[in-house]
């Protein structure tokens, strides 16, 4: 009695230290991450374009009323016709953001100082990052929306403005992810099923056999950063060479990812095959079906609940994979995605945050968040298509 009272007491103290540490992630995930989750960061671009102008000879300032009202914080100068505001951008950082322009302010036309010299209008939402004056110092972004007014309000000639599109978003990284997990599952369930379903139901109960299943079994410790190694030396140079890829990209990262997950689905896929009782094999081929069709018409149907799980953790470690990755498919973040082309998934995209100097800490939380809600509607979406499954399947039963 004593002994059973023991082990019952070192499995709740186990369970309740995993879900206390579960619990504790996901308290600082969400408390670093959701002052930036916000929708631009899903459908907002990464790369931001940054503009270096002046004003054309003969610009004077308009001395424009404010014609609307602005709100707590936002700050307007009269004399250029500009309203801006302290803001912090989609990758944590303290900006300052155009929040109006009036219409006959000189911001509307201004000269663009690179290769283009074509007129560039500010517009709402851009990010001012320094305005340099003729005879004042120049008034930077991180001196606040309030000093930048204010130096603009003093100055009558303006020499130069450095500002910027609003960039940061996880929209490139967002497509990226769902398309390798595409791919990845369009590659590895077929092979991954047939192989479980052949080592379940048609191979031969030897030395051999019993000899894959360890194979398979090892090749699930197999830490991910090896496969990303053999990705980068087998699959990318076969990418590169049938296609137009030149380096790692979405084609060599799906295989490489396929590679990782044909254990796991093979193993969960075969212990779901072994799950159905042998007395509804035996009562199929007794009524004259076949072996095939005794596997795919009946044995098959009823392990799909097993199926859709392995399919469910073949997901989750596509979406929480990095170090194979990394080496796959590249840590450029890009918004254009090709499937030729280096891209980042939201694991990687975190990784490259990480690095950063300082680390973005508050922004990979935030991508963490993402991450998680990825994985819980996939999740729901899975339960209800096996849920629909079976009941119709008892419905045709019935």
């Amino acid at each position: 009695m004593r002994k059973d009272r023991f082990w019952n007491f070192m499995t709740y103290l186990a369970s309740s230290v995993n879900l206390i540490t579960l619990l504790a992630i996901a308290l600082f995930v969400f408390g670093k991450g959701y002052r930036l989750l916000k929708p631009d960061l899903i459908v907002e671009n990464f790369e931001s374009q940054g503009f270096v102008a002046d004003f054309y000879e003969g610009t004077l300032p308009c001395s424009c009323e404010a014609p609307i009202s602005f709100s707590e914080g936002t700050y307007y100068s009269s004399k250029w016709g500009i309203a801006l505001s302290d803001a912090v951008d989609l990758l944590g950082k303290t900006t300052i953001r155009v929040e109006y322009v009036a219409e006959d302010s000189p911001f509307h036309s201004l000269r663009d100082k690179g290769i283009s010299f074509a007129p560039i209008e500010m517009k709402a939402d851009y990010e001012i990052i320094r305005i340099a004056f003729e005879t004042d110092s120049t008034a930077l972004s991180k001196q606040g929306a309030a000093n930048m007014i204010t130096a603009l309000d003093a100055n009558d000639t303006i020499r130069e403005i450095e500002f910027r599109t609003r960039g940061g978003g996880v929209r490139g990284s967002i497509l990226t992810t769902l398309i390798l997990m595409g791919l990845t599952l369009v590659m590895a369930l077929p092979i991954g099923i047939g192989a479980a379903i052949y080592l379940t139901e048609y191979a031969p109960a030897n030395r051999a056999t019993r000899g894959l299943r360890t194979l398979i079994e090892t090749l699930t410790g197999v830490p991910s950063i090896i496969y990303g190694l053999m990705g980068l030396a087998v699959f990318v140079p076969i990418t590169v060479k049938l296609t137009s890829a030149t380096g790692g990209n979405l084609i060599s990262g799906s295989m490489t990812m396929a590679v990782i997950l044909l254990p796991v689905i093979i193993r969960t896929t075969e212990e779901s095959l072994k799950m159905v009782p042998s007395d509804i094999r035996s009562a199929s081929l007794a009524l004259g079906a076949n072996k095939t069709q005794t596997t795919f018409k009946v044995v098959l149907p009823s392990a799909v609940s097993g199926i859709l799980t392995s399919i469910l953790l073949a997901i989750g470690r596509i979406i929480g994979e990095s170090a194979a990755l990394v080496f796959a498919i590249g840590t450029t973040i890009k918004d254009d995605i090709s499937l030729t082309g280096k891209s980042t998934s939201l694991a990687v995209h975190i990784w490259a945050m990480m690095t950063d100097e300082p680390a973005n800490i508050e922004l990979s939380a935030t991508i963490a968040i993402i991450i998680i809600a990825i994985v819980v509607i996939l999740n729901l979406f899975i339960k209800i298509i096996t849920a629909a499954f079976l009941k119709r399947r008892l419905v045709g039963v019935l």
